[in-house]
Parts: structure tokens; sequence; C-alpha cells
């Protein structure tokens, strides 16, 4: 599912956004290849296949076709990068003394975006020969040194996050690929704010000394991140606590990691009868990864019991955890990254967050909104037949806010939670089964398919799950754009993209911005048909809301269609092409074609 997840944000965020800002510069069409791409992708998408409901072969198959898909969305982004800087390999392996690496940094969402970015880049070291030897000379270099970015006439000091040395291939469609051995580093710094949708280049230049924070860094001080708006800190669970300082609220116990035994299949949760549930508890092995002033980062590692043991034998099974977290230095937003390592069969692993917020209701992400739920109460006692679940499904996020208190929980994709009436959100981890479909389980009536053993649905080995919190009020769940926007900021970031034979680059210049409070991006991609550009997005209010699209360069016209980008009513263009109005209703999908 997260995989799907993943694939799914690629082709909307990326691949299909760059292709038709490139195509819209004079680049290729790439619409065939994202048309193949998103048709693997469907096909992966039917009921059970989505769900994991599915034997082992059939998620064999899935997860082949998801490689097929990467490779078309990386291809996709690789290529319309190019187009949009005017970069070609060929002339870079022709001219290798014009050679200029550069970093070229997009900004996917529609409103001007700046702050602290993070990237990779590779620094040459040696070549690596490949194939019979042909008296080519190999060359050397030192890798890494200090240095600073330099973009638009000015500086921009870097912090170093992590070095490793590492192989890549530069490709050239008139030219063998080139092999290198080279040092990947991963920097942070303070990006000037880049237009909607728009492009800036940043290249090598000489290095400069990171500022000291004037109260607006981050920093480390034991097991504790802290910037000017949170502090978050690990306790000795390996849980967080986390100090909203802007509305003076804590929260504690977040992420605490619990497990309990599952005796269902692929489709439905059993508990086990008589079984208590396990909370992870320590030790925590604690380490920095990261100092600020920019970005910060701490790592905890443990150990707890969970489920059944993989040799049977009635011992308890063992999960490892690692929990990365991070804060940037101009953001609220706590970010994890958590590596679970399965060695146990038959379980549930979930995360708690207790909100503070019990009797409220939950505020969760849709495709095209946000629906509020309250704690599901079901008493087996009261359904013979089948017991309703009180987990639910939420797509990219689900808050909870009362006043000035509020938490929000972001992911890149969709994911299963539960809201509890003492105001606790449950957010599964990983479910491990071993059965397609059983016929006695208390929960549920029969069979829901044909029995069979599905022994990978144990999930054995390593999960990763990316995640981030976030402190909200309840004016920030009302507005309906916020959480998008928070969530944006996270999995949709101003991206960097390193061309290490970049020569004589020459960006393109697209500036669309989308305004209106209440009004989220849903996409913006090429058209089926013709040369248009396809900008869509939705109202994520109860309330009528105006709106309009805004370009740095006029536009000749736009007209409104449905999602199909059928039956066409035209638009005013006012500013000379650069401003067009459109009022959407509530909860309402507002397509516009723009040529």
């Amino acid at each position: 599912k997260r995989r799907n997840s993943e694939l799914e944000l690629w082709l909307e965020r990326f691949a299909e956004p760059l292709a038709a800002l490139a195509r819209r510069a004079g680049g290729r069409d790439r619409r065939p290849v994202l048309d193949l791409a998103w048709r693997a992708l469907v096909r992966c998408q039917f009921h059970d296949a989505v769900a994991g409901c599915v034997s082992d072969p059939v998620a064999q198959s899935l997860a082949a076709r998801y490689v097929e898909v990467e490779a078309f969305a990386r291809e996709i982004v690789r290529g319309s990068v190019h187009d949009l800087v005017r970069h070609d390999p060929d002339v870079a392996r022709e001219r290798p003394d014009a050679v200029k690496p550069s970093l070229v940094m997009w900004n996917g969402a529609a409103r001007p975006r700046g702050g602290v970015v993070i990237a990779d880049l590779t620094l040459f070291r040696r070549d690596v020969p490949v194939g019979p030897p042909s008296g080519r000379r190999v060359h050397e270099a030192a890798g890494h040194r200090p240095f600073a970015l330099v973009g638009a006439g000015r500086t921009v000091p870097v912090q170093v996050l992590g070095r490793a040395v590492a192989l890549e291939r530069l490709e050239a469609a008139r030219h063998y690929p080139d092999q290198d051995e080279v040092e990947r580093v991963r920097v942070a710094f303070r990006m000037p704010a880049v237009p909607g949708l728009g492009l800036a280049t940043l290249s090598l230049g000489d290095p400069q000394p990171l500022p000291l924070p004037s109260g607006d860094g981050v920093g480390v001080r034991g097991r504790a991140l802290a910037n000017r708006w949170v502090e978050v800190a690990f306790e000795g669970t390996g849980a967080l606590a986390v100090h909203d300082r802007r509305a003076g609220e804590r929260y504690g116990d977040l992420l605490r990691l619990e497990d309990e035994g599952d005796a269902g299949d692929t489709y439905t949760f059993c508990p086990v009868a008589r079984d208590r549930l396990l909370r992870a508890a320590g030790p925590v092995a604690v380490r920095r990864l990261a100092s600020g002033p920019l970005v910060a980062a701490l790592e905890a590692r443990l150990e707890m019991a969970a489920g059944s043991g993989v040799g049977g034998g009635g011992r308890r099974g063992r999960v490892a955890l690692r929990l990365v977290v991070s804060l940037h230095a101009d953001s609220p937003v706590v970010r994890c990254v958590l590596e679970v390592d399965n060695q146990a069969t038959s379980h549930r692993l979930r995360a708690r967050l207790p909100t503070g917020l019990g009797g409220a209701v939950v505020v969760a992400g849709a495709a095209f909104g946000a629906v509020t739920r309250s704690p599901v109460a079901a008493p087996a006692r009261d359904y013979p037949l089948e017991t309703p679940v009180p987990t639910a499904p939420a797509q990219r996020f689900v808050a909870a806010a009362s006043g000035s208190r509020g938490l929000a929980l972001l992911a890149p994709g969709f994911f299963e939670y539960e809201w509890t009436t003492g105001g606790d959100v449950v957010l599964t981890l990983l479910r491990a089964v071993g059965q397609l479909s059983r016929g006695d389980l208390p929960t549920r009536p029969g069979h829901a398919a044909w029995p069979s053993a599905t022994p990978q649905a144990q999930c054995l080995g390593a999960t990763r799950v990316e995640l981030a919190l976030a402190p909200v009020s309840a004016t920030d769940l009302e507005r309906g754009d916020v959480l998008p926007e928070l969530w944006e900021d996270c999995f949709v970031p101003l991206r960097g993209f390193w061309l290490r034979d970049a020569v004589d680059l020459a960006p393109a210049a697209p500036d669309i911005a989308l305004e209106g409070t209440g009004l989220v991006l849903s996409a913006v991609k090429p058209a089926q048909a013709g040369s248009p550009l396809v900008l869509r997005c939705y109202n994520a209010t109860g309330r009528r809301a105006a709106g309009a699209w805004r370009f740095g360069e006029g536009v000749r016209s736009a007209h409104r269609v449905r999602a199909d980008e059928r039956e066409s009513a035209p638009l005013v263009l006012e500013a000379r092409g650069k401003t067009v109005r459109f009022v959407a209703e509530p909860h309402e999908i507002v397509t516009i074609l723009v040529t």
C-alpha cells in the first residue's frame, strides 16, 4: 500500500506537472509514457490488490509492476527537467571543458516558496572504466571539498548533513555511458523564494560560513531538538514529547509503539483471545545525526517483543526499530522516518498519538477534501455476525483540534488509523498475517476469499514509514488549505535535481500561482488532447470560494471544463492574460485549460 502511494505521488506531483511544463516550454511530448505509467499503476489499484488482500504470487506480480512504474516516472522527471533547463548530455560529452555542475531547484507547489531545503550532490572522485582496456586515461579528483552554492547573484552557505562514496552513471543518447566513483554529499541550505511551479539554478562556489542563528535556527540539547516554533524530545520509552511554543501546548507519549496478536487474515483483523497489549518500554539508544543551524536530527534505536516467533514454538517474536526525528529551522513540522525490522508473525504493530482531545472529532484527508469522523464504538456482543472495525482510511493527513490545541499526523499517501474516545490517534504501521482468508474468525462470518496460505503477508524484514507531526489549531482545520499546504511542504518540497554534467543551462521561467482561501491544488498536467495545460484545484470548505490563477507570463486563452476535459466554457483573461478568475462552489472541483 505504501509503495502504491509513493508511486501515485511521484506521478501526480512530479512526473505530470514537470512533463506539462516541459512541453509548454517547447520540450518533448511525454504523454505516451505518462499513459503507460498510469495504466500500469491503475492495474495495481483494483480493490483486493491495493488493499493487500491477494495471494503471494499476485503480490509478487504487483511488486514487479511497481518497479516498472517507478522507472517510467523517474525517466519522465529526468527528461522533463533536462528540457526545462535546456540540458543536453551529448553536448556535455563533446564540450567537457565547459561543464559547470549545477543544482536545479523546482517548486512543485502553486505558490511561491523558499526556506530550508535538503539536496544531494555528487562530486567526481575517479573514472570507473567499463569494458576492455582502450588506452583511456583514468581521471581522478579530490571528491568533496568545502563549497557554497551560488545563484541569482547571491551566495548560499550550506550545512553538510552527510557524505558517502558511491557510483554514478551519466547517460547520453549518442555516447557510451560514463561510470564514475563519486562522493555523495547531502546538504541543507536556505533557498531564496522560487515562484509557483518555477525553477532556479545554483552552481558551486567558494565556501561561506553559515551565519549564527539569531533566534531562527534549530539546535540539539541532549535528547531534544528545538527551534522557535516547537521543541521535541525523546522519552525513555522511545516516544516523543512535543512542546508547541506558539500556543503553549504540550503533548507526550507520541508515537509510542504498541503490538498485539492478530489471529485474522488479509481482510480482517482479529484480536487473539487472552493476549495482552505489548508497549515499547526501552531501553532506547539515542544518537545525534545533525546539529543545526538549519537542520537538526536525532536517531533512536530500540527493540520490543511482538507477536509470535518466526520459528514457532510458542515464543514471542521481536521487532527492531529505528526512528529518525528531524526539525528544520523555519518550520513547526516534526519530520519522522521509522524503520521497522519485523521478526515476528501474526501481529499488528501500531503507533499511538495521545492528543488530549477526548470527545472531539477528527478530520481525515480524502481524495478531494476531508471528512469529519467520530470514534467508532461497536461492542462485539451487539454485532453477532460481523463486528464493525474502529479503524478508518485517511489520505495524506488526519488531525484533531479544539481552540489552540491540536495535532496533525501527515503521511505521503493513504494510511489506516483509529480515533479513540479518549482522543488518541492510533496509526497502523504493519499487519502480519499468514492466511488470505480464514473461515473461523469471531469478527466475520465465513471466508472472504479462497483460503490460501500467504507467508509473505507476514511482512518479515524491513518496512520504512515516513510521517510528520505538526501542531495545529481549530482555525487551521476550518480554513481547509492549511493541512494540504503543511503536507506539501513535507512531501512535495522544493526539490533539487543535480546535473553534474551541466553546460550552459537556460532555464524556462514558469510562474503559476493559485490564490483563494480554502482552495487546494489537485493536478497540473498535460491535456488529453492538443497542447493546453490542465490546472485543477478543489474547494476544501463548505463555503463558496473566489479563486484566481496568476501567471508570470500571460496565457492566450482559458476555458473551464469538466474533470474529463469536456464541455468547455471560456473564461475572461485579465491583466493581459496574467490573471484568470473563477468561483468554486462548496467542495467543488474546478478544472481549467489554458494555452
